[in-house]
């Protein structure tokens, strides 16, 4: 059976002034009868103060109706009627559903405000569309794992991305280029220092180069994406503050560049350290950034050579005398032991070796995060 639904509400003080008019009680006498001042029934009688709990118990010893009645009235009155406060919070709460607002507020990607509206409006600007649909850019994004939607905090990441990029001049792109810069790359292998090269000489080989600083719960480690069919775009995340890291997840997204991936829609890489699934992409991009780790024919030579015993000395005179730093050879040799009967545990060993080098890297790059919030006006 349908649940009744009146078509019409209506406040407590429509039945006070009936009970009222029944009795030829005024509202001076019910004022007296409660010991109420008449102007706080006159008013409850306009629905202007609500009927509390200690009030409804007041009409029923004087009126003889159940302050049940009373209290239900009040509150079935001000459901359908009451403030627009409801409408307001349900949009703030459509908000907070859509994107990360606490997050994106105090990375200072949406001026606060108080006023409702003029929040969804600036959130709809952010995303670039309305409150209900993906952004266009971002709707076009893939993932390593490719069955899977975009969370709210990979769109406004891969967003800030966008913002940046477009923000940024270089010259038109070229795989040549791309190629020069990489083979430029394999000398700054050596010393931890020698990254914050790395944003000028993607600038000249024409690829917009950014860094954003990941939000709570972000997986992503880089992307690859492009402005135009010549302005691609490689964005990092730098959540793993490694030299091994860094220099993998940048020749993995030069590698996407290479190949033109990207160009139907960004590449999002989530944790290159641990990946559940390898397309044929992934796997070409992996391939390139380990070899250009430490070459895969040095790597096996070194571990046929001193297996099982990888000592942190071997591990620093193998790197040296191979112009690596011993941070990749680390970062290589944990990733092939993981690969057998260590398992996870592999990922325990010769951290000594993995030297930070995110400071050196925001020194020099278009960063968003880790203290910098750049001017995009």
């Amino acid at each position: 059976m349908a649940e009744f639904v009146p078509a019409e509400v209506f406040p407590p003080g429509v039945y006070i002034r009936d009970e009222l008019s029944a009795r030829d009680w005024t509202q001076a006498d019910l004022a007296e009868v409660m010991d109420r001042p008449l102007k706080t029934i006159n008013e409850i009688v306009q629905a202007k103060k609500r009927v509390t709990e200690e009030t409804a118990k007041e009409l029923e010893a004087a009126l003889g109706i159940d302050a049940e009645f009373w209290l239900k009235t009040e509150a079935l009155y001000r459901l359908r009627h009451g403030d627009p406060a409801p409408s307001v919070i349900a949009q703030r709460a459509a908000i907070r559903r859509r994107v990360p607002l606490r997050q994106m507020l105090a990375r200072g990607w949406i001026t606060p405000t108080k006023d409702v509206d003029k929040l969804r409006t600036r959130v709809e600007a952010y995303i670039g569309g309305p409150l209900e649909t993906h952004a266009p850019f971002a709707m076009a994004a893939r993932q390593t794992s490719y069955d899977k939607p975009l969370t709210p905090e990979q769109e406004v990441w891969l967003l800030r991305a966008k913002q940046m990029a477009e923000s940024m001049i270089a010259p038109s792109f070229s795989n040549a280029k791309l190629l020069e810069c990489i083979k430029q790359f394999g000398s700054l292998r050596l010393y931890a220092e020698d990254v914050q090269h790395v944003p000028k000489l993607l600038n000249k080989a024409g690829i917009r180069f950014v860094v954003v600083e990941r939000l709570p719960g972000l997986g992503i480690d880089g992307v690859c994406f492009w402005l135009a069919p010549n302005k691609p775009v490689i964005g990092m995340s730098l959540r793993h503050d490694r030299i091994d890291n860094f220099w993998f997840v940048l020749r993995h997204e030069c590698e996407h560049v290479l190949k033109g991936h990207g160009k139907q829609g960004a590449i999002i890489d989530n944790d290159l350290d641990h990946p559940v699934e390898i397309s044929e992409q992934e796997r070409i991009a992996n391939d390139a950034a380990a070899h250009f780790c430490v070459p895969p024919h040095l790597m096996e030579g070194f571990i046929l050579r001193k297996a099982p015993l990888f000592t942190d000395t071997n591990i620093r005179q193998f790197a040296y005398a191979n112009g690596l730093h011993s941070g990749l050879v680390a970062g290589q040799l944990r990733k092939r032991l993981s690969e057998g009967p260590l398992g996870e545990n592999a990922w325990r060993l010769f951290s000594t070796h993995l030297e930070k080098v995110r400071h050196f890297v925001v020194a020099t790059a278009m960063v968003d995060g880790f203290g910098s919030s750049p001017s995009l006006d």
